[in-house]
């Protein structure tokens, strides 16, 4: 009895009934170790020391489509309004002669907007109509802004933190400074968001959880100063909020939650609060769907984008709802961790599999103790809350969100998970006899808890060093998952190319190989598996079997825009190598006018058809296939050697 009375205990009694603050140097009246400024200070170097190996980091995964390639983006302060209006992904859209693959779209223009201010800073823009951003090499310019980029990634998560420990300090453990403390240090120190730090991209969900903070300073700050200007910022930082990402929309539900537990307001009171913000969220929907489109027109058919596509509808429920038992391993045991948990990492479930069943039992008790300790006006009713809404709205539960799971995508969950912990821990540590036992209980087991977190995060961090570091890891933890193979594969061929691993580059791409005959076994319509392999086929002298797999690629994708090259590639090695070689320059001839056209901009194919027609005698053909580089490619470097040429033909000619 006398637990069930501790832990079902109102808001009003936390505050107030808990153990004194430990007796240690005073500051004003409030402990030095529970002043604000001591624990915002520590909480901001725990953070740097377990994220500050971030900043030599590349870009990895979706930062290339979505920073390094977005002509918006790289044209900086002049390319912000066609950020406004433009869905996240047009850049990638328009560079794979593609609409809008997701459903729903995705309008969160708000971290779009950070990289350009960073890139008008850096002065690193460009024009917007470059047609050629997406080919440039990374350089020494290029590591720079990347650097700056981690660093405002981890700055923005720092004061995230702090702005959290503010709000539980003054508005929800005014009088409990430990648990406030507990709970954001559990959430600072989570391995489960290096996805969000390490990962330029998911910046869009720290400046989210930001703004959601800041909106719920400014709510409670106006309920009790009752000034406009209060109202007025937290309707602006929830609209910021909703344009970082769509999770502030739990807040129309959580702030009245809050208030009726933490202000003591009655329940149509709270309810009147949130009118303000839902005009706020009416307007944001009208700008959104003006911007863009509500249904992707290639999700159905796309496994990758839609996870569920070869699922029954029963199989879809089911393993939608054991798939939230995931979300809660993670955040107990973040062990071993991943980019990527896509098709079919995490296989189809019917009705019968246990977990489903284990997944509702779980998530109806937690629903159920939600609502019964919201009745009581209790603390764990908006830990609770805030972990169940917003992980409601990555569930696939509510609407498909082009994924099975993600680490990312638990990062605002994450925080109800660690207040509900740090709750417990303060009732553990309240409970302990004598005094000074306790003290040095808690800080033992946070000191493992640190301990572990930071090697665990500081490792994480060195795997998302770019792309093929990450890809390779974490095929070994989602060994299932074609996009983790396919990836894999990639980093190989990328590896393979470097000239230090020239001694070994046959056994890498022979790796790659392997990886990518999984990911197609996998996912037989997989079409970046196709090109790859086809590359990795290619680089070992297999040319036969090179442009198999992308003629796989045409089969599938028609349009996919890196085939030409690749195509010309094959045309021009062909020529070459089996037939120019041997004197058969008819052959090659043949070959090469195959490769114009499918890639009739490529300078090389033409370049090397007016040589072997040259080598037949055939002046005039030869000086109009040189003339056609001057047409298509003027500004490729072959150029003016094409020039020459059909200068020195011309003039043999006139002799």
């Amino acid at each position: 009895m006398a637990k069930n009375k501790k832990l079902t205990q109102k808001v009003s009694d936390i505050s107030s009934s808990s153990r004194p603050a430990d007796p240690v140097i005073k500051d004003k009246g409030t402990p030095l170790l529970f002043s604000f400024r001591v624990q915002a200070l520590f909480m901001a170097l725990v953070c740097f020391i377990f994220y500050f190996n971030t900043f030599q980091n590349d870009y990895a995964v979706d930062d290339f489509l979505i920073i390094k390639n977005n002509a918006a983006i790289n044209s900086g302060i002049a390319g912000i309004p066609r950020i406004m209006s433009s869905d996240v992904f047009e850049t990638y859209y328009k560079q794979y002669n593609a609409e809008n693959c997701l459903s729903g779209g995705r309008y969160r223009p708000l971290a779009l907007v950070s990289y350009a201010i960073e890139q008008q800073i850096l002065g690193q823009t460009t024009d917007p109509s470059d047609a050629n951003i997406a080919t440039k090499p990374t350089d020494d310019s290029d590591k720079k802004i990347i650097m700056v980029r981690h660093v405002d990634n981890l700055l923005l998560y720092i004061l995230s933190v702090i702005l959290l420990l503010y709000f539980l300090r003054t508005y929800i453990f005014p009088k409990q400074y430990l648990i406030a403390f507990l709970s954001v240090l559990l959430f600072a120190i989570h391995p489960v968001h290096t996805e969000v730090v390490a990962n330029i991209k998911s910046r869009d969900e720290i400046l989210s959880l930001l703004f959601i903070t800041l909106t719920c300073i400014y709510a409670f700050r106006f309920k009790d100063d009752n000034k406009i200007l209060s109202l007025i910022k937290a309707l602006f930082c929830f609209f910021l909020a909703l344009l970082a990402k769509e999770y502030v929309v739990t807040l129309i539900v959580l702030i009245p939650m809050m208030l009726y537990i933490f202000k003591g307001f009655s329940l149509p009171k709270s309810l009147k609060a949130t009118l303000p913000y839902l005009a706020i969220l009416v307007l944001y929907v009208a700008l959104r769907f003006s911007v863009v489109s509500v249904k992707g027109s290639g999700e159905d058919d796309e496994i990758l984008n839609n996870p569920y596509l070869l699922a029954s509808p029963n199989q879809k429920i089911a393993t939608e709802i054991a798939t939230l038992l995931n979300y809660l391993k993670l955040l107990v045991f973040p062990y071993p961790l991943s980019a990527d948990y896509s098709y079919n990492q995490v296989p189809y479930k019917n009705w019968g599999h246990p977990l489903v069943w284990l997944s509702i039992i779980v998530h109806g008790g937690l629903i159920a103790y939600m609502i019964r300790f919201f009745r009581k006006r209790h603390i764990l009713s908006i830990a609770i809350a805030f972990y169940l809404f917003n992980l409601f709205l990555v569930s696939n539960l509510l609407f498909g969100i082009g994924a099975t799971m993600g680490e990312r995508l638990i990062y605002h969950s994450s925080f109800g998970f660690c207040m509900a912990l740090a709750y417990f821990m303060n009732m553990g540590y309240e409970r302990i006899k004598p005094l000074n036992t306790a003290r040095v209980a808690l800080i033992a087991v946070l000191s493992v808890i640190v301990l572990l977190c930071g090697v665990q995060t500081i490792a994480r961090n060195a795997d998302w060093k770019n792309n093929s570091t990450l890809y390779l890891k974490d095929v070994k933890n989602v060994p299932n998952s074609a996009l983790a193979n396919a990836n894999a594969g990639a980093g190989c061929n990328e590896i393979a190319n470097l000239p230090e691993n020239s001694d070994n580059k046959k056994e890498i791409l022979n790796r790659s190989i392997a990886y990518l005959d999984k990911a197609i076994a996998i996912h037989p319509k997989y079409t970046l598996a196709y090109m790859n392999r086809g590359t990795a086929y290619f680089e070992l002298g297999d040319i036969e079997r090179a442009k198999q797999d992308w003629d796989s690629v045409k089969k599938i994708y028609p349009s996919y825009p890196a085939l030409p090259e690749l195509y010309a590639s094959y045309y021009i090695n062909s020529a070459i190598n089996k037939y120019g070689q041997a004197g058969n320059y008819a052959a090659a001839i043949s070959e090469l006018k195959k490769g114009t056209t499918v890639a009739p901009a490529n300078a090389v194919l033409w370049y090397n058809l007016g040589y072997y027609y040259s080598l037949t005698g055939k002046n005039d053909s030869a000086i109009w296939a040189w003339q056609q580089i001057i047409k298509v490619a003027p500004g490729d470097t072959l150029a003016p050697r094409a020039v020459a040429a059909i200068k020195a033909l011309t003039l043999k000619n006139a002799k």
